[in-house]
């Protein structure tokens, strides 16, 4: 049911399904679960703020995709919906037909008024995604 409904929803283009960052959070509250594959310090500054959220940072998907269960609904989702395409794909050739890409990404989520988690002890800046620095970040791990 839940997966009819993110496909009627859906767009296809450039090979997969994409997702508004609406209809992706209607979807999560219904039941879909987020992945976010940004670094951990694009996490730790702001979060998707969704129910289920699944952590998977894109460094290291090729060794942790199979931590996914193939039968759920994913939406994949970055900081602007470029790299999370590509792993859509990605995620599709392993056999993942359930996979949806976030359209806009973290970027149009919060344009569109969604919840954010942010934590102000770790503030970014620069005039966009790819050229964000941190201002008071350590890394304690």
């Amino acid at each position: 049911m839940l997966l009819n409904k993110a496909k009627l929803l859906s767009f296809f283009s450039g090979n997969v399904y994409s997702i508004s960052p609406k209809d992706a959070y209607n979807l999560c509250i219904e039941g879909m679960i987020l992945v976010d594959i940004r670094d951990k310090s694009l996490v730790e500054f702001k979060k998707f703020d969704v129910p289920q959220i699944f952590y998977l940072p894109i460094e290291s998907i090729d060794l942790n995709y199979n931590s996914l269960n193939n039968k759920d609904i994913y939406i994949i989702a970055d900081s602007s919906g470029l790299y999370s395409k590509d792993i859509t794909l990605f995620l599709n050739k392993k056999g993942f037909d359930n996979v949806f890409n976030l359209s806009g990404g973290i970027l149009d989520w919060e344009r569109s008024g969604l919840p954010v988690i942010t934590n102000n002890k770790v503030m970014l800046s620069g005039s966009c995604t790819c050229q964000l620095k941190f201002r008071n970040y350590n890394d304690k791990s």
